[in-house]
């Protein structure tokens, strides 16, 4: 009996790629970058199972291409953007996605790029590399302190709380944003409940933990830049177009704010002659936020377990589309 067909868009970790060879027949896209959408419309002819990633668009019409035999759509992320759900659940297709798993680990990074962006490290390691560094000087480099400052937190969900946690240990003050989470849940992380204008106004350093949807693209733009302290620095480890690339180059440029470290941007990945790269007061890292040796194969793992269900016709463990079930 043979396997069901199987396209993989991506070299995935081995814990994921493993268990897939043995549920199926499955094609690896070997390139770096994604497989070109024409490309993709080819492959997923026929297919049983689709493993993509966040820069694969996955369109009804790319479902419609690949057959009423296309059995599960399974992703190795946490969001699904990318995907027109709604097409997959009208189509009977159940859709994967790996939560939860990353949470800690995108906590860790966001921290770690705020304390990047706020005592430059960045900066200090290619004022060396470049031969300046000639003596210690009381003015050399100063940045700002994360210790008792006042942290914003946008978005107050597994990984915006999980920030929370760690900031606790730093004694910092914690404003947190989000209409969906009580001031009571705040509160037992030590954090309080704020509206938005207050908190970009109050905080030292602004965290970003939100999916894009339409009411949160280009939610830090102009205005809420100019309302932010000029000394405070953004992070966003979310999604890139959650802020306005245009505004936020005019507000480091121009000294509205200190400093940004972003993990994602818009576009992504950002040209190599984008304007946010001239600036000495950005840190832009390539979407690397969950990219720990665990993290990424236990996402792997998920995808793959994901995709096994969906080929055996049985529930998803992690499904983004539930309404696809008739008990919903």
């Amino acid at each position: 009996m043979s396997k069901p067909k199987v396209f993989v868009t991506r070299m995935l970790p081995e814990k994921g790629l493993d268990l897939i060879s043995t549920i199926a027949d499955a094609e690896v896209w070997q390139d770096e970058l994604s497989p070109p959408h024409d490309i993709l419309r080819q492959k997923v002819r026929g297919l049983d199972g689709l493993v993509c990633l966040l820069t694969d668009q996955i369109d009804a019409e790319l479902m419609d291409l690949a057959g009423e035999q296309l059995r599960v759509i399974s992703q190795m992320a946490v969001g699904f953007d990318n995907i027109d759900i709604s097409a997959a659940t009208k189509r009977g297709i159940p859709v994967g996605n790996t939560p939860g798993v990353l949470t800690e680990t995108t906590a860790d990074f966001a921290f770690a790029l705020m304390m990047a962006a706020g005592r430059r490290i960045v900066e200090g390691e290619r004022y060396v590399k470049a031969g300046k560094w000639k003596t210690w000087g009381p003015t050399l480099l100063m940045g700002h302190d994360i210790h008792h400052a006042t942290l914003g937190i946008i978005g107050f969900g597994r990984i915006g709380r999980a920030l929370a946690r760690r900031a606790q240990g730093f004694g910092m003050r914690i404003l947190f944003y989000d209409d969906q989470v009580t001031e009571i849940i705040g509160r037992e992380l030590g954090a309080e409940k704020s509206v938005l204008d207050d908190l970009l106004s109050e905080s030292d350093f602004v965290s970003l933990h939100v999916p894009l949807t339409g009411e949160t693209r280009h939610l830090i733009g102009e205005r809420e830049l100019q309302i932010m302290k000029n000394t405070a620095v953004l992070i966003n480890t979310s999604r890139g177009p959650v802020v306005d690339p245009e505004a936020l180059f005019n507000a480091l440029s121009g000294g509205e704010i200190s400093y940004a470290g972003l993990d994602v941007t818009d576009p992504e990945p950002i040209p190599e002659n984008h304007p946010l790269l001239s600036l000495q007061n950005c840190l832009i890292v390539p979407h690397i936020a969950s990219s720990s040796v665990a993290t990424r194969n236990k996402m792997a793992r998920m995808a793959a377990e994901n995709l096994e269900a969906g080929l055996k016709g049985e529930r998803l463990p992690y499904c983004a589309n539930v309404g696809v079930y008739q008990d919903g």
